[in-house]
């Protein structure tokens, strides 16, 4: 028997235009798809959702950031919805309204999509096969990008991690920096996957080289134990610069800017520093997390990277010592407060 969650989204897949025309009504449709700009409906043609076979109905893509998911997870980024079940009331609201759409043929000989659960303990399980990161291709691939805080047991490398291609092309196994994605309480709900040339000491040159392996909603890669303050930022790297410069302080990387935005606050948190992206789609995943932060009764600060792409390219940049002076000078208060993190 399906999980509420997985019938809804079959549900939603099978109106999956009509989710379209109502969540993302800046897009239009183009043959089997749906092109619109971002999860948000910002005009554009970055994110694409399959409306019909080929290929499985619901499923969608964004060519600029990498993201990927269900119609679940697009309502939740939409929406900014706190949690599974305000996505699963907001889609139960939609289903009630929506028109009517024929439902698509089943697609010919399709693998069927695993389900949440079993996609949340894949990911454990390619976790534990991951080794520490001291030492290894992935913490080389950190320094490279001028990052020194890297020792983190959040933080895994493997050898030989699948990788497939949406055009389908054959499965490769190439190396990939693992990352951990937890709930405030620690359990791993997901694995974020950075596949990585190890020659270069960048990430490899695919289509996507960044993809998580299961729905995190409210998660993120946690550095450290944050009870009254709380450093959030947009990619793991990113976090990882800050905490190069600031190792007093708990961080956490949503792994981009809609799960930023939605990310879990703890309850006794009271200041919260958003270390969001420049552009506008890292202003909305800054504002939307803010608005959520202050209704909780939580006080907010900006971090605004000096630059107009992130802060590890300000790292990068500036270089570590001046880029670690800017960053204290702005973070003082807080930094006056703690004691490093190990790392």
């Amino acid at each position: 028997m399906d999980s509420p969650a997985a019938a809804l989204a079959r549900r939603l897949a099978e109106n999956a235009e009509a989710v379209c025309r109502h969540y993302l009504s800046n897009g239009r449709k183009k043959g089997r798809y749906w092109s619109v700009g971002d999860v948000y409906g910002t005009p554009g043609r970055s994110l694409w959702v399959r409306l019909a076979p080929p290929g499985q109905p619901g499923k969608w893509q964004d060519g600029a950031d990498g993201r990927y998911g269900d119609l679940l997870d697009l309502i939740a980024l939409n929406r900014s919805c706190r949690g599974l079940a305000e996505t699963l009331a907001e889609a139960r609201r939609f289903l009630g309204e929506a028109p009517s759409v024929p439902n698509p043929a089943p697609a010919s000989r399709q693998r069927p999509e695993p389900n949440p659960g079993q996609r949340t303990e894949s990911a454990r399980r390619l976790f534990r096969a991951g080794r520490p990161i001291a030492g290894t291709p992935a913490e080389a691939y950190l320094r490279a990008r001028g990052i020194t805080r890297t020792r983190f047991a959040v933080l895994r490398y493997h050898p030989h991690v699948y990788y497939r291609a949406h055009d389908g092309a054959p499965l490769r196994r190439l190396p990939a920096m693992l990352a951990a994605i937890t709930g405030l309480d620690g359990r791993i709900v997901s694995v974020h996957r950075t596949w990585l040339d190890t020659a270069a000491l960048r990430v490899a040159p695919i289509d996507e080289p960044k993809r998580t392996m299961a729905p995190f909603l409210g998660s993120a890669v946690r550095f450290g134990g944050a009870r009254d303050v709380l450093v959030a930022g947009e990619g793991i790297e990113t976090v990882l610069s800050l905490i190069s410069a600031c190792p007093g302080l708990p961080m956490a990387a949503g792994t981009s800017g809609p799960h930023m935005a939605a990310m879990t606050l703890p309850d006794a948190l009271e200041r919260l520093w958003i270390a969001g992206d420049a552009g506008a789609a890292g202003r909305i995943a800054a504002t939307r997390l803010r608005q959520r932060a202050e209704k909780q009764g939580v006080a907010v600060f900006d971090l605004t990277p000096h630059g107009d792409d992130d802060f590890n390219a300000d790292l990068q940049a500036l270089g570590h010592d001046a880029f670690a002076a800017r960053i204290q000078a702005l973070l003082a208060d807080e930094l006056n407060r703690r004691r490093p993190l190990a790392g």
